[in-house]
């Protein structure tokens, strides 16, 4: 197929790497330009990778990145046309999602939300997972560039679903990993050895793929942007402006925010958002240190 990828980022630039290691032809762009793609057509715009597209493929920032992309100066809905498909996986807004949708459809193409969920390994190794929104009948079309970038479809329902079920996956990532840290901090002023603390985690009941994942970083002191802050939270802000649309509580998360503004006050907003642990450990007066870190 010819795909333009709209978005090089920590995860879109493996997506369309996987892309064009399937065969498929692949014009790609992103913001800031100097990124590029091996064998991929790199275009000035938006507009100039969409042109005679069958799908256009975002990955991109926020919700106004995605309008913007899509409907701004340069972008791509002059080039759309009956029968093309734009695949949004930028986590954004899933009432902003059906708003997009409606306008695309109008000019005869249609619309898929696809967020993924992965590390930025997983995207460079194919090994995603699509979280889905759209007609059944566009997913099977696109379901070969969905094999060429993942290891798992999972459509959720109609478009917006997928937005819709992907904040619902970070949120509870996002608590997991702060009752997590609030544990390794609690412990550690108690005088628990942090790797004592894990053993017990991953032999009850509470083990989680979220603690698996982090426990090793941070037991090493690795706070590198496997997943920035500034994502997290815009990703926290994005499920409570739903929940506020939907007249939906999230005490748990809102106290999560607060976390999260103050660690960026202190400027870990580039940072993995496990570093939400050093804000928790300097109003303890302790730091969570594995062996191999000391």
């Amino acid at each position: 197929m010819r795909v333009a990828f709209l978005g090089l980022g920590i995860m879109g630039r493996g997506m369309a790497s996987n892309l064009v290691k399937a065969g498929h032809a692949v014009s790609a762009w992103n913001r800031t330009p100097g990124k590029q793609v091996e064998n991929a057509r790199i275009a000035s715009t938006p507009a100039e990778a969409a042109e005679g597209a069958d799908v256009v493929w975002l990955c991109v920032s926020d919700t106004n990145a995605v309008e913007s992309v899509l409907f701004g100066e340069d972008g791509v809905e002059p080039q759309l046309r009956e029968g093309s498909i734009v695949v949004n996986s930028s986590t954004i807004s899933p009432s902003a999602t059906r708003e997009f949708a409606e306008r695309v459809r109008a000019g005869g193409a249609d619309f898929v939300d696809a967020p993924v969920t992965g590390s930025k390994v997983a995207a460079e190794s194919g090994q995603l997972v699509f979280i889905v929104g759209g007609a059944e009948a566009t997913i099977e079309r696109i379901q070969p560039l969905f094999s060429a970038m993942g290891k798992t479809v999972l459509r959720m329902g109609d478009v917006g679903m997928g937005q819709s079920a992907k904040l619902a996956q970070n949120l509870m990532t996002s608590v997991i990993f702060e009752a997590f840290a609030e544990a390794l901090t609690l412990a550690t002023k108690l005088g628990v050895q942090p790797e004592s603390l894990l053993a017990l985690i991953q032999s009850s009941m509470v083990r989680s793929g979220v603690v698996d994942y982090k426990a090793p970083l941070v037991l090493r002191r690795d706070f590198s942007a496997h997943f920035p802050m500034r994502l997290m939270f815009k990703d926290i802000r994005l499920m409570l402006e739903a929940a506020k649309e939907t007249r939906v509580k999230l005490p748990a998360l809102e106290t999560v925010s607060e976390i999260y503004e103050l660690a960026m006050e202190e400027g870990q907003q580039d940072l993995d958002y496990a570093a939400t642990l050093t804000l928790l450990e300097k109003w303890a007066g302790v730091e969570v240190r594995g062996a191999a870190a000391s």
